[in-house]
């Protein structure tokens, strides 16, 4: 895949997609929506050999009865920490504990969480039937955006930010996102959506531009997957107005 935008057309391109007259009062109301959950923090112990570094499942309710998991990684013997919200890629779930234990080593949490609907311990609990990995973005297009799959996931991500940022050891003046691919669209939309994430670094994030990826031609995965589900949807779109 090759694409035919110079250098200097990229570096002022910001997407070919037009913005909804009511992006902004859609995603408004959503996030009003949302209420101060109760989540469950169990903690992990790797044995007595770790005494610098604690590890703790974190559980909580998504929009629509969704079960949200993430890793929490903190530094056993600080307060007031700064924390990193690591967001996995396409099919994935959050990395080993292992992978994250160098920022508690210089004083920074790490909440990694499992996508819905994807590998890991997050659960999508039904919404949708069916393996809801393939045809992700345009899950539950059909009946508008009410019920769109990543509508959810995106509020999980509000969500779980609002929950770690009340925890008493972090300093919620110093939160920040990261990710790649499928994580690296997660991470500027917990930018976008909670102001208290300061600052956001992203790796060629999936999803924010998609429409023009297969335009360029792109059939590898996933967007293979994208590509065959607009096409099932276009399908079913034109059945139901047929029928």
């Amino acid at each position: 895949m090759k694409d035919s935008m110079s250098l200097k057309d990229m570096e002022s391109y910001r997407g070919r997609l037009e913005v909804p007259d009511d992006f902004d009062s859609f995603w408004s109301k959503e996030i009003k929506k949302i209420e101060a959950k109760p989540f469950k923090l169990i903690k992990r112990n790797f044995g007595d050999n770790i005494k610098n570094v604690v590890f703790y499942d974190l559980f909580f309710k998504g929009t629509d009865n969704g079960i949200v998991h993430a890793k929490c990684i903190f530094p056993a013997h600080e307060k007031n920490i700064p924390v990193v919200f690591y967001f996995h890629g396409y099919m994935g779930q959050a990395l080993d504990w292992v992978d994250f234990m160098q920022y508690a080593a210089i004083g920074v949490g790490v909440v990694a969480m499992d996508v819905r609907g994807q590998q890991g311990q997050s659960v999508d609990n039904g919404t949708y039937a069916g393996n809801t990995v393939l045809g992700h973005i345009i899950r539950g297009a059909v009946d508008g955006p009410d019920h769109l799959f990543y509508k959810n996931v995106y509020l999980d991500v509000y969500t779980l930010i609002e929950t770690v940022a009340d925890m008493s050891r972090v300093d919620k003046e110093h939160l920040y996102s990261w990710g790649g691919s499928q994580g690296g669209a997660l991470s500027l939309i917990a930018a976008a959506l909670n102001p208290r994430i300061k600052k956001c670094a992203t790796q060629y994030p999936f999803l924010s531009d998609f429409k023009h990826v297969l335009e360029m031609g792109d059939r590898g995965l996933p967007y293979m997957m994208s590509y065959l589900g607009i096409l099932s949807f276009m399908i079913h779109f034109i059945r139901r107005k047929t029928s």
